[in-house]
């Protein structure tokens, strides 16, 4: 075998090693990008399906806030009708969300037979924790986010993503930036 020969095929064997290694990278992130947000899915749903219990147990104690508890429930809905739209309607979502959150509990705070009730109080624990489980899988999501999108718009793995259809995916972000700063105050 002459040796330009050997060239061109060790020239074709590393092209096709190349192209298979990064395609096989780039389908890696996009699938951890997939689970990243199904990860968000699941604890929204779990904060959701905790809410209706919390509204239940201020309902008792306040039953003339109705305009609270079907702003609490409406926006319930937005966050769980969202999260099929994508990262940008269910930010969105999620803000209206927080605002009738803090509404209820500001209605929570002018009774405080129920703030001592411990129902209420082991509904306020789980939704603290899913709260926090809620923040690391945006982060996890943003993470994968920001590592597929970098590897999607770098060269030379641009063009095999273009080749295959690779897209930019979004970033989960709080529409308010002062919110970020903000922290958010419950007292019981």
């Amino acid at each position: 075998m002459d040796p330009v020969t050997i060239v061109i095929i060790a020239v074709v064997v590393v092209l096709v090693v190349f192209l298979w290694a990064t395609y096989n990278g780039l389908v890696k992130l996009n699938v951890r990008v997939q689970e990243a947000w199904s990860d968000i899915t699941v604890q929204l749903k779990r904060r959701a399906d905790l809410i209706p219990n919390l509204v239940e147990a201020v309902k008792g104690y306040a039953a003339h806030e109705k305009q609270v508890f079907q702003d609490v429930t409406e926006a319930r809905s937005n966050v769980l009708n969202a999260t099929a739209q994508g990262p940008e309607a269910t930010a969105k979502a999620e803000n209206q969300f927080e605002g009738a959150l803090k509404s209820l509990f500001a209605v929570a705070e002018a009774y405080p037979q129920l703030r001592a009730s411990e129902n209420f109080q082991q509904l306020q624990t789980e939704l603290v924790d899913t709260e926090d489980k809620i923040q690391a899988s945006r982060r996890f999501y943003n993470g994968g986010v920001r590592d597929l999108n970098t590897k999607i718009q770098q060269f030379p793995a641009n063009l095999i993503a273009g080749m295959f259809g690779f897209k930019s995916k979004e970033f989960f972000e709080v529409d308010d930036p002062a919110k970020i700063a903000e922290p958010v105050a419950v007292k019981f």
